[in-house]
């Protein structure tokens, strides 16, 4: 025996209408929820870790500080160090200076035990200062004294006495 097709559509299903109006949902007592439209990819990074416009607006409605692209970076000077033991501190320094350098610009103004560039371990790069060991306090707190803001290798020095290792844990 065949079966008869009354000509619906068979995705209706049995015993279902088609919604044909905007409003049916009306009718019903419960509403169904409309599902979020899916984030792509780039979305949920941003959304995760922040597009930085949410928390600059959160900081405006708290009445904090700006952020600091809004204000203009003040640079700011080196702390200048006592010079307490024959140790020395020098900043600013080329990435060119070697230890042998330093030890002849040193060695002018008192007697020098030790120089040391402090660099990169994975490239050997300098980090753009050193310390060097005098061989008295005196000799050390003169060298601060003209060497300081000193020319050296087109770069001002800072040359400061070096923080102890109890004073660098504070």
């Amino acid at each position: 025996m065949k079966s008869q097709s009354s000509g619906r559509s068979s995705r209706a299903g049995r015993g279902r209408s088609r919604r044909r109006s905007g409003d049916a949902r009306s009718r019903h007592s419960r509403s169904v929820p409309q599902a979020a439209p899916k984030k792509g990819l780039w979305s949920k990074i941003i959304a995760f870790f922040g597009d930085g416009k949410s928390t600059r607006k959160a900081a405006a409605r708290n009445g904090s500080r700006p952020q600091r692209d809004q204000s203009p970076r003040v640079s700011r000077k080196p702390e200048s160090v006592e010079v307490t033991s024959p140790r020395l501190y020098v900043g600013n320094l080329s990435f060119d200076a070697t230890e042998s350098d330093l030890f002849e610009l040193f060695n002018g103004v008192g007697q020098v035990q030790n120089a040391e560039v402090v660099s990169y371990k994975h490239n050997q790069r300098s980090k753009g200062f050193a310390f060097v060991q005098m061989h008295t306090v005196e000799e050390a707190k003169r060298a601060v004294a003209e060497l300081h803001d000193k020319e050296f290798l087109g770069r001002k020095l800072v040359v400061s006495g070096a923080k102890s290792s109890e004073h660098a844990r504070n």
